[in-house]
C-alpha cells in the first residue's frame, strides 16, 4: 500500500498519463489520420507528453486549487 502522504502525487501521475493518453491521440489522428503506423506515432507522442504533463501538474495543481477555492462560496 501506499502511504497518504503521497496520494498527490499518484493522484497527478494517474491523471497526467490518462489526460495526455487522449489529448495525445486527438493530436495524432488531427496531424496524420487513422493511418498504418497510427498506434506507433500515438504512443511516441504520448511518450513525450507524459513527463512533461506530470510535472506541470505537481506544480500547478495546488496553484488552481487556491485559484478555484477563491472563486467558489464556502459551504
Amino acid at each position: 500500500m501506499i502511504p497518504a502522504r503521497f496520494a498527490p502525487a499518484v493522484i497527478a501521475l494517474i491523471l497526467s498519463g490518462l489526460m495526455s493518453f487522449l489529448v495525445s491521440g486527438v493530436a495524432t489522428v488531427k496531424a496524420t489520420g487513422i493511418e498504418p503506423g497510427f498506434v506507433g506515432q500515438w504512443l511516441r507522442a504520448w511518450s513525450f507528453a507524459w513527463p512533461v504533463a506530470f510535472p506541470t501538474l505537481l506544480v500547478f495543481r495546488p496553484l488552481v486549487t487556491r485559484f478555484v477555492g477563491s472563486m467558489t462560496a464556502k459551504t
